[in-house]
């Protein structure tokens, strides 16, 4: 159940001394009082949106959340009806009307929020009204509204999270198990063709000690993930995205254009500088890997991407800024039956390929608290990295604007 916030010091029977010594309630027309800045800033920390009003409609606070989501100021807010906010307020006026006869139940229903400007595309949303105090006609009600789509977004963060996890944990217990006696055949191979220095011998040691180095390379790999803790430090993505483009170029120096397309402005974040590089630079790779068609006509394209976002929930947590990063190409696209398990661990679709270099830049982007998608069709491919700014790092940027 969705926990209900504190009712603000600042309500109307709180602020009005009038009211307490029995003079009538304040009608709807009559601005509430404001809210002290301390209260007002924890209503602005939770991710839901949320509003706190009079059972007559009566909008007496609106957190960012709300402001944001349907693109009207506060103080607009504030001045106006809960009702008019909903495409339907049926659903709403029965909950309040409830609270008004004393029927102090928790309401909950789907609705459709308008947004700003008039004909933009409207919020679907997950209503939760509860009642605070005893009811009556000046009793107060919370709104929580959370984002249906968001909220389904959320959830398939969470699931992929605990996914990846597990197939981490079960990784790095095989590759443990696999390293030991790895190292005893390669050692037993060196052994045998030192004694048995006959042409025969050397080329079948040499093969089991090339296969072994192979396969403790794959064990490194799978490793990675665990060894050391990240060197967090202020990171420029665009130092980042600039260094990937040299390697992919180098790697592919023709008939592949990677253009750039940035946000000069952003400001930098905190993370581990190499984990990142290795991240970005094993999506371009796969992104170039699947352009050979287009590499040997010579039109394939990469475009390294970035952009600010704001007000953003990332693996239940909210900041005021984050990073997207996106790696786009002009590809065929991921398959349709590889498009849900593209992250898992083995799963690859170049011929050749091991599987792990999308597995291993989404445990990077993890570590950094961010997020790593796909939106493929044919002819383009785009992975998202949405990587959190600190607050820290807001402020360093704009130290003028800090408080």
């Amino acid at each position: 159940m969705s926990a209900t916030p504190a009712v603000p010091t600042s309500s109307p029977r709180a602020s009005r001394p009038a009211a307490r010594r029995g003079a009538p309630a304040p009608g709807p027309g009559v601005p509430p009082a404001p809210l002290d800045p301390q209260g007002q800033e924890a209503y602005d920390r939770l991710t839901a949106m949320v509003a706190i009003a009079r059972a007559d409609g009566a909008c007496l606070l609106a957190n960012s959340a709300l402001e944001n989501a349907i693109r009207q100021s506060r103080r607009k807010l504030v001045q106006g009806r809960v009702l008019d906010w909903f495409t339907d307020p049926t659903a709403l006026h029965s909950a309040l009307d409830g609270v008004v006869h004393q029927h102090l139940g928790v309401h909950r229903f789907d609705a459709t929020l308008r947004c700003q400007p008039p004909g933009a595309a409207e919020l679907p949303v997950h209503v939760i009204v509860t009642p605070v105090g005893r009811g009556g006609p000046d009793a107060l009600v919370v709104i929580e509204m959370f984002e249906i789509e968001r909220q389904v977004q959320l959830d398939r963060e969470r699931r992929l999270h605990e996914l990846v996890q597990a197939h981490h944990e079960l990784l790095r217990n095989l590759a443990h198990e696999v390293k030991n006696p790895l190292g005893g055949i390669r050692g037993a191979a060196q052994l045998l063709g030192l004694e048995q220095r006959t042409p025969e011998v050397t080329d079948y040691t040499d093969v089991i000690i090339r296969e072994a180095d192979r396969l403790q390379g794959l064990v490194d790999r799978l490793l990675a993930p665990h060894q050391g803790a990240p060197a967090w430090t202020d990171v420029n993505i665009h130092e980042v995205c600039e260094r990937v483009r040299a390697l992919v170029l180098a790697e592919f120096p023709r008939g592949l254009t990677v253009q750039r397309d940035y946000d000069t402005s952003l400001p930098e974040l905190q993370g581990d500088r190499e984990r990142l590089i290795q991240a970005l630079l094993n999506i371009a790779r796969n992104a170039a890997q699947a352009l050979g068609g287009r590499i040997a006509a010579g039109d394939a394209r990469i475009v390294l991407r970035t952009r600010i976002a704001r007000q953003v929930t990332l693996r239940g947590q909210r900041f005021r800024l984050a990073i997207d990063l996106q790696v786009e190409d002009n590809g065929p696209g991921v398959p349709a039956e590889l498009r849900e398990r593209i992250f898992q661990p083995l799963v690859s679709g170049h011929a050749g390929g091991h599987g792990l270099g999308l597995m291993l830049a989404q445990a990077f982007v993890q570590q950094h608290g961010g997020t790593l998608e796909c939106d493929s069709e044919s002819g383009r491919t785009r992975f998202t990295l949405r990587l959190p700014v600190s607050q820290q790092a807001i402020e360093a940027a704009s130290p003028e604007r800090a408080p």
